[in-house]
């Protein structure tokens, strides 16, 4: 992407082309149209791709240096929830996105955005719609970034008229050095919807509407499920690093050559396999694969009818077969396989991982990346900060098993009642919210974990928010609910959308009629606009 121009810069460039195109441009005022410039810095997807890719490069550089320097995002399942969470972001922290991202979630999208109406995450939703999706998010970011420039301009415009100079420098260097709310986003294509040239062409999709970095699973497409069920089958390394070439060529074709793949492996919890992998000669991938499977030593005499025979060390093994003819793994086999999941992956083009796991343990975490360190030493995982997780019983519940490694009295606690809200107050549920609160800053250090995410909080949110709402509007409370839990917080936190006609881009439309119609121009922002009140 072309450097940026200053203000200056840009109404000098199309003053000259005014210039050259001679008498036709002449109601062209080319201050308001480097305004326009301004605000529309990104001209389509792929150059957010090729921009935020390389921020994401440059914060994963940082972070091997500095495990303190990880990055955060939530899920945002609609371009205004991901525009007001950079907003927020912007306004509670000095105007600084650094190492702040979105993440997409298949699950939302699921649940969410399909025409189907809400669907459990198993892929059955549209596969277009999380492209769609992609865009719109970042559309609402590029609408945020106009939004704020234009009340930039106006603030220039007062303070010329008020010949205040000293203002109109100051506000003249906040043009300048616009931060925008465009940051990376992570987005999750599932198992790939398909084969592999299924998913080169969503993956395609995903990175036009401006996707730098791309998450794909090592389950099987069409028996996919959410990371947190019972059920999930994997498929062999070769099926998956075959997807994971397909994403990397869609990448390059379209010139995104930072592109960052997040390979996720489901191994920890998955006991199930589709296929028996190909396997040329002992000890390649596919032999390690299918070393895992759960089998029984036989002789030639037992083999039955449409019974799969394995050769392993001169010795018949007979996989067990299911009803559904999936195959199964040996038990406590998970970690092992994720493991191998991981190092293959990161040798064959993926740049992070994601190790799906049944709890918040810093310990387990880390325990695997030590494992995956000793081959690849600088592998780094993205991690699902995940609502299926009971945060406050899991961490009681590893602070009671720490108390009693270190002989303290617990007879206080029932540890399967932790979350009972009578301790509350205790001393145990007290180091439990210590260990939530530090949890990211103590798996970026001692597990190798970039990123921290979120995959649904924002619909978690949208429920709490709108329950709480409904009980108080349609309760004795009446328009006091609204009014007391709603807008008077929103005037006194300043949250923007107060002024919801600003927000919508009522304000940025006057500009454009101005600039169009001139003094003719029909504008909303008169006197008898009810934002007023909210001046």
């Amino acid at each position: 992407m072309a450097k940026q121009l200053t203000y200056q810069q840009e109404i000098d460039r199309i003053a000259t082309l005014k210039e050259v195109g001679e008498k036709k441009w002449q109601n062209i005022n080319p201050e308001s149209a480097a305004r326009m410039r301004l605000q529309n810095r990104f001209q389509n997807g792929l150059e957010i791709a090729r921009y935020t890719a390389d921020i994401m490069r440059k914060d994963m550089e940082a972070y091997d240096q500095d495990p303190s320097q990880y990055t955060q995002s939530l899920g945002c399942w609609h371009g205004f929830i991901g525009q007001q969470k950079m907003i927020s972001i912007k306004k509670h922290f000095q105007n600084n996105t650094d190492r702040r991202y979105l993440y997409l979630s298949g699950w939302m999208v699921a649940a969410l955005r399909s025409e189907f109406g809400p669907l459990p995450d198993q892929s059955m939703h549209e596969k277009t719609s999380v492209a769609a999706l992609i865009e719109e998010l970042y559309t609402f970011l590029r609408q945020a970034d106009a939004r704020e420039l234009g009340g930039y301009f106006r603030e220039l415009d007062a303070a010329r008229k008020a010949g205040n100079s000293a203002e109109e420098e100051t506000i003249l260097a906040k043009i300048n050095d616009h931060k925008t709310h465009v940051v990376p986003i992570i987005a999750d294509i599932d198992a790939g919807f398909g084969n592999e040239e299924a998913t080169y062409l969503l993956a395609k999709k995903m990175i036009e509407a401006g996707a730098c970095c791309i998450q794909i699973e090592n389950q099987v497409s069409d028996e996919k499920q959410c990371g947190h069920q019972d059920g999930k089958v994997t498929v062999p390394h070769e099926d998956f690093l075959a997807k994971i070439n397909a994403v990397r060529y869609a990448f390059l074709e379209l010139g995104v050559d930072n592109g960052v793949i997040v390979a996720r492996t489901d191994s920890l919890g998955a006991g199930l396999t589709k296929q028996i992998a190909v396997s040329n000669e002992p000890g390649d991938l596919g032999d390690q694969y299918n070393a895992f499977l759960d089998v029984e030593e036989i002789e030639s005499t037992d083999i039955k009818n449409g019974d799969v025979i394995l050769n392993r060390n001169g010795k018949l093994v007979r996989p067990k077969r299911l009803p559904s003819n999936l195959f199964q793994f040996r038990s406590g086999t998970g970690e092992e396989r994720c493991v191998l999941d991981c190092i293959t992956a990161l040798q064959n083009g993926a740049d992070l991982l994601w190790i799906e796991t049944e709890k918040p343990h810093v310990g387990q975490i880390g325990a695997m990346v030590n494992e995956i360190r000793k081959v690849v030493p600088n592998a780094k995982l993205v991690y699902n900060n995940s609502p299926s997780f009971n945060w406050t019983l899991n961490f009681r519940q590893q602070v009671f098993d720490i108390m009693v490694e270190e002989g303290k009295d617990v007879s206080q606690y029932n540890r399967a009642q932790l979350m009972s809200v009578e301790y509350d107050n205790t001393e145990l549920a007290a180091l439990a919210d210590e260990k939530i609160r530090t949890f990211q800053a103590d798996a970026a250090r001692e597990a190798g974990i970039f990123h921290h995410l979120i995959t649904l909080p924002t619909y978690h949110t949208a429920a709490l928010s709108t329950d709480n709402l409904a009980k108080e509007y349609f309760g004795e409370q009446g328009m006091l609910g609204y009014v007391k839990n709603v807008q008077r917080q929103e005037i006194r936190q300043g949250i923007a959308c107060v002024k919801h006609q600003n927000m919508a881009g009522s304000d940025m439309g006057d500009d454009h009629k101005e600039y169009f119609s001139g003094d003719a121009a029909l504008k909303a922002a008169g006197e008898d606009n009810t934002m007023n009140q909210f001046s």
